[in-house]
């Protein structure tokens, strides 16, 4: 019998693709930084957890305003 287990990280990380495919492409391309917000919390949240890559991503989310310079962001 084979057990299915939930992985929320993984289901955050699915949420953020539908996202990209679904919403994105309808938007008026307009990101400030590279690589965009949703790359980059995919990649947060995939290195270091739900936590901790929500915390970051949520953090880049915020600088996404007219008086930040955005530019290269890589994750550290």
């Amino acid at each position: 019998m084979m057990v299915l287990s939930f992985k929320p990280r993984a289901f955050i990380i699915s949420l953020i693709k539908l996202y990209q495919v679904l919403v994105s492409p309808l938007m008026p391309s307009s990101c400030r930084f590279m690589p965009t917000c949703s790359t980059y919390a995919s990649l947060a949240i995939d290195k270091y957890g739900i936590i901790k890559g929500g915390f970051l991503a949520l953090i880049r989310i915020l600088k996404c305003h007219p008086f930040h310079p955005g530019g290269y962001d890589p994750l550290k």
